[in-house]
């Protein structure tokens, strides 16, 4: 077989790269090692309950954002819709017995801060201040094209300075002194799964910028994203083949000329996209010997990204009476959060009787559409380095060595009894659960050492330390978490920059598509919702 492009997995970067090729006119083949598309944005249903394992919020889908630019750009919108998260708090920190909740949009944000800690009102307000200059100064830097605009970039390059070193937890303390303050703020760092002090403050504001005017949970579960690029492929002509792993990325004097299967057979190519990690892509489909010296040592330093246990589980309770709603919740025993996520790099969650950081989603109030059989499905994770469960590994693919499972179900209740002292009652009622591990990430999503991220988001790794989408090998392109940023919008944007490149185009000439404008709905509101999807709601209600 012969295309213009294959792309290697159907990750958000790989579709958002595809797709716009395609619509360009050229031949493009997406190869999937999994039976379903969608990496990080797959969906997974277990004894009739559904569960979307990577994606548990997408900022920029307001009016004009970002993302729902590129969805209706690209045409996909059509095939996909959202709910809003509680505008009142998309996010919920709760640090010991205190919570506070992130209200939908910037100045509510900084105003409920305020109220909360009036002696650090200024301090509050310097710190958005900062977030918006360094964002700004980033997306100036990135229109520099002629002698008027590189003007403007010369007035934020201070900004960009000063902060191009330091981490999150530089950029908390710059601004504001109080303990239970600087957890808050640093509340969302499992968006990134570093500790504060270790994550670059650029991610560390690019991620809290992300959310501010609110946070969206695709409708379905996030299946939806991957199925509503792989229609919009199919349409423009382009190929999706499951199940089909590449072996080899094939080179000729420097030059990618295809990639070789798994089964042994070639498909020839003038350009490949690469949506697996560095690893992956240039340690196994390429191969150590066939880097050049400078590309080889910083494979070899590169760090990824950490690892978590995640628990899928369904319970027949009313969690809303319990407190919780479509926000995610953010459990913290303590204000120290940069100790909790350095335990987190670790195999503490195995050392404890209970985890103290979890994170939980209640995905059917977020989508109250997944109710099933009448109970709630929620996904819960704590962080974990992936080298505890090493002695695991099998040399058969999918298969684990003795103890395996009996570590899951141990360390599953011990997660479960953790959320028991948040959440009273929530563990007599769990009727369903399954627990991934760093080895489950590894097999289903074909990432180095279970990472959640790519490689990990520090000071050194972003930027120019992380990986371009353009390589050294004439005709071979990366996108996803390890290049211009992680998260679905992240790697969306390295899927575009990639197609971009290709095209020898701007990523914003892509965006021709036209497609009908992406539909909304609240989640705290299904009063409002269309009726057919009220009918779904009561039917998921009704106990089976």
């Amino acid at each position: 077989m012969d295309f213009d492009v294959v792309v290697i997995g159907s990750g958000a970067g790989g579709l958002a790269a595809a797709v716009p090729l395609a619509q360009a006119g050229l031949s493009v083949l997406v190869c999937e090692q999994h039976e379903v598309p969608g990496g990080w944005t797959h969906s997974f249903t277990l004894d009739g309950y559904r569960f979307s394992p990577g994606v548990h919020y997408i900022g920029g889908l307001g009016p004009g954002e970002s993302m729902r630019q590129i969805y209706e750009g690209l045409g996909v919108s059509g095939d996909m819709a959202f709910c809003e998260l509680n505008p009142q708090g998309y996010d919920h920190i709760v640090i010991g017995e205190q919570t506070f909740d992130f209200p939908k949009g910037r100045q509510r944000l900084i105003e409920r801060l305020q109220a909360r800690f009036p002696a650090e009102s200024r301090g509050i307000q310097g710190y958005f201040d900062t977030l918006g200059a360094m964002n700004a100064g980033l997306q100036n830097l990135g229109r520099v094209k002629n002698a008027a605009t590189a003007l403007k970039a010369a007035g934020s390059t201070a900004s960009i300075l000063k902060w191009y070193r330091k981490s999150g937890q530089d950029l908390i303390e710059a601004h504001v002194s109080d303990p239970l303050l600087k957890g808050i703020l640093a509340g969302q760092s499992g968006d990134h799964g570093l500790p504060p002090s270790q994550v670059s403050a650029f991610m560390h504001a690019g991620i809290t910028q992300h959310y501010l005017d609110g946070g969206y949970y695709p409708l379905g579960g996030s299946y939806v994203i991957p199925r509503a690029f792989t229609r919009a492929l199919k349409r423009a002509g382009g190929v999706l083949k499951l199940k089909t792993r590449v072996s080899e990325i094939m080179l000729e004097e420097g030059k990618v000329i295809g990639v070789r299967l798994e089964n042994g057979e070639t498909v020839r190519a003038r350009f490949v996209i690469s949506n697996a990690d560095p690893e992956v892509t240039f340690g196994k489909l390429i191969g150590r010997q066939h880097l050049d010296p400078k590309l080889a040592r910083k494979l070899d330093r590169v760090r990824y990204s950490v690892s978590a246990l995640s628990l899928f589980f369904a319970v027949d309770m009313d969690l809303r009476a319990a407190g919780l709603d479509s926000g995610n919740f953010w459990f913290y025993d303590h204000p120290d959060v940069d100790e909790l996520y350095r335990l987190g790099l670790s195999d503490h969650a195995l050392q404890v009787e209970t985890p103290p950081m979890m994170f939980l989603t209640v995905t059917t109030l977020k989508d109250p559409s997944k109710m099933h059989g009448g109970q709630h499905t929620c996904e819960a994770f704590t962080f974990v380095g992936h080298e505890a469960f090493e002695k695991y590994r099998h040399p058969v693919p999918g298969v684990r060595m003795p103890g395996y499972q009996g570590l899951k179900e141990d360390l599953a209740w011990r997660m479960i009894q953790g959320l028991e002292k948040r959440i009273p009652g929530i563990s007599q009622h769990v009727t369903f659960w399954n627990l991934a591990t760093p080895l489950t990430n590894e097999h289903y999503i074909n990432v180095t050492h279970g990472s959640l991220y790519g490689i990990e988001k520090s000071v050194t790794q972003v930027g120019p330390g992380a990986f371009s989408t353009k390589t050294a090998f004439e005709g071979l392109y990366l996108a996803g978490a390890s290049t211009l940023s992680h998260g679905v919008a992240g790697v969306t944007a390295s899927g575009l920059s990639a197609a971009a490149a290709i095209l020898g185009c701007r990523s914003a000439d892509l965006l021709a598509q036209s497609g009908p404008p992406l539909e909304i709905y609240p989640s705290e509101d299904t009063s409002v919702w269309p009726q057919t999807l009220q009918d779904q709601i009561e039917r998921g209600k009704k106990a089976a």
